[in-house]
């Protein structure tokens, strides 16, 4: 995998204004992409961030690069706690969490609705998908509002406005070292 593909599909979160992202990659054999995330991680952990395979199909895989601490922090909320008690989580600890997504990513076909609670998506945006059976939203953007529509414009905006900023950075020949914010 290039470090382009992790700055094209993961820059809000490099740059610490997201705590996770999800992208497909496509790939020739899971031990490119076991090598490939090795290499990443070398460069990503020591900064607070990792990438993980979430779920293989015939010939892409769904990672999720995300940071550590943000996550812990996002998944503690009293209401984040009560939606992934609510559908079959049994700690709010991060890394069991994360495990217990995988686990859900691959045995299923869907996505699990909780999916966005490790994607910065506002809790009551999460319920509000839950709940609503994902119809009924105020707004559409990276996810679906169900609350906060101008905070939500705004976090949006600020997404896209990374993402060009660091493809820009990233064609002038910024290393994806430098693109990390601690």
């Amino acid at each position: 995998m290039s470090d382009e593909l992790l700055i094209k599909c993961g820059s809000p979160t490099l740059a610490g204004l997201k705590t996770g992202n999800m992208f497909s990659y496509p790939y020739e054999s899971r031990e490119e992409v076991r090598d490939d995330l090795r290499r990443l991680n070398k460069i990503l952990v020591p900064r607070g961030l990792r990438v993980l395979p979430l779920r293989y199909s015939e010939r892409t895989v769904l990672l999720y690069l995300y940071r550590i601490e943000d996550l812990k922090k996002d998944l503690s909320g009293d209401e984040a706690v009560k939606i992934l008690r609510e559908v079959g989580y049994e700690s709010s600890d991060s890394d069991r969490c994360v495990v217990e997504l995988i686990s859900k990513l691959r045995s299923a076909k869907d996505f699990p609705h909780e999916i966005g609670l490790f994607l910065s998506y506002p809790p009551e945006d999460v319920r509000g998908f839950i709940d609503n059976h994902a119809e009924n939203c105020k707004y559409l953007g990276f996810w679906k509002v169900y609350g906060d529509v101008e905070k939500a414009k705004k976090t949006f905006a600020s997404y896209e406005k990374c993402t060009k900023v660091y493809n820009r950075m990233w064609r002038k020949g910024a290393s994806l070292r430098s693109l990390i914010v601690s």
